[in-house]
């Protein structure tokens, strides 16, 4: 009997050591991704601007000359790669305090949309605006613009109406027949495509040129959307609430790998997510948080260079892979530069 207890207790010590080792391998791997490595450089750097107002988006017509647009009819111009920034302002006439939301630019031709009911044009690179009237039959308020040669530019609105203009703004073609309700961000790929997020993130839609409806989607854990958009791999990404970040197969969109946290000691707000080439993907977040991954999504480091920024960053953009900028709140710009 004493022999049989004296194994019992081995026994038990044996699997108590296990459970003990077990643990201590789970914590190390959490703890592993709950403070991320620093990059090995810092390319983001802080650009002066002459405004306090939230950014909303960026274009160039060349590689030189670029406008920036936010909050509060902001609009600012560049003319040395976005190293420094002027305030241009608009004489509108109606005493509305607009926000300017998308800006796109085809080389000279660019355009700008704003809510309440805004559509600017220019053919000149900027130097003229001119007012498109919009019709009060239009369903929701312009979201996105994109300029897409002469005459030339595709709108969304945010309840997922989607229209074409092939001269100039006189006229405009309906690309979906039924809007998909009011959305919280929509993001169109170079190819035409389109995914959008529902205004409370319980939902998504996708839509394709040549498609006549949005194809609706459900979401794929019980934690809210965020945000999403298409990688430059052939995939979907989303950001969910929690910090997640979850990529599909490639060319699905219903098919997704595992979700997971890029780092848990910061988890609580992932606002956006941009590639600068297929392997090299950033992720910003509020109070200056930037995350990045130069394989793919597999493994995260963050830049820590810029995580004092007192400011939400809530847009990436890069308008190629040297040129980049991430928008944020209270003016805050901050812009890409390679090492050397």
């Amino acid at each position: 009997m004493g022999i049989l207890k004296s194994s019992m207790r081995s026994f038990l010590k044996s699997i108590q050591t296990i459970v003990i080792l077990a643990v201590v391998v789970l914590l190390c791997s959490s703890c592993s991704r709950s403070f991320l490595p620093s990059t090995s450089f810092n390319p983001w750097h802080p650009v002066p601007l002459p405004t306090e107002e939230t950014l909303s988006d960026l274009a160039f017509a060349d590689p030189n000359h670029g406008w920036l647009v936010g909050k509060n009819a902001t609009l600012l111009e560049t003319t040395d790669g976005g190293n420094t920034w002027e305030t241009r302002s608009l004489d509108l006439g109606d005493g509305y305090a607009y926000s300017f939301l998308s800006v796109s630019f085809a080389g000279d031709e660019g355009w700008i949309v704003g809510q309440p009911g805004l559509l600017l044009h220019t053919t000149d690179s900027g130097r003229s605006w001119s007012r498109i009237p919009l019709s009060e039959k239009l369903p929701g308020s312009p979201y996105m613009i994109v300029a897409k040669g002469t005459k030339s530019a595709e709108m969304t609105t945010d309840v997922g109406a989607i229209y074409e203009t092939k001269d100039g703004g006189k006229t405009w073609k309906a690309l979906v027949q039924e809007a998909v309700g009011v959305l919280r961000n929509i993001y169109r790929d170079q190819d035409g495509r389109y995914v959008a997020v529902s205004a409370r993130g319980s939902f998504y839609s996708t839509w394709a040129p040549g498609q006549t409806a949005w194809e609706p989607h459900n979401r794929n854990s019980s934690r809210r959307l965020q945000n999403m958009g298409y990688g430059k791999d052939g995939r979907l990404w989303l950001l969910a609430r929690g910090g997640i970040v979850q990529f599909s197969q490639p060319d699905s969109v219903e098919d997704w790998d595992d979700a997971f946290s890029p780092e848990y000691a910061t988890s609580w707000g992932l606002l956006d997510l941009a590639y600068r080439t297929s392997e090299e993907i950033w992720v910003s977040g509020g109070s200056g948080n930037l995350l990045a991954s130069f394989d793919g999504g597999k493994t995260w480091q963050k830049d820590r260079g810029v995580e004092d920024t007192p400011s939400n960053l809530y847009r990436i953009v890069f308008v190629n892979p040297d040129q980049g900028f991430v928008l944020g709140q209270r003016g805050t710009l901050l812009k890409y530069e390679q090492a050397a």
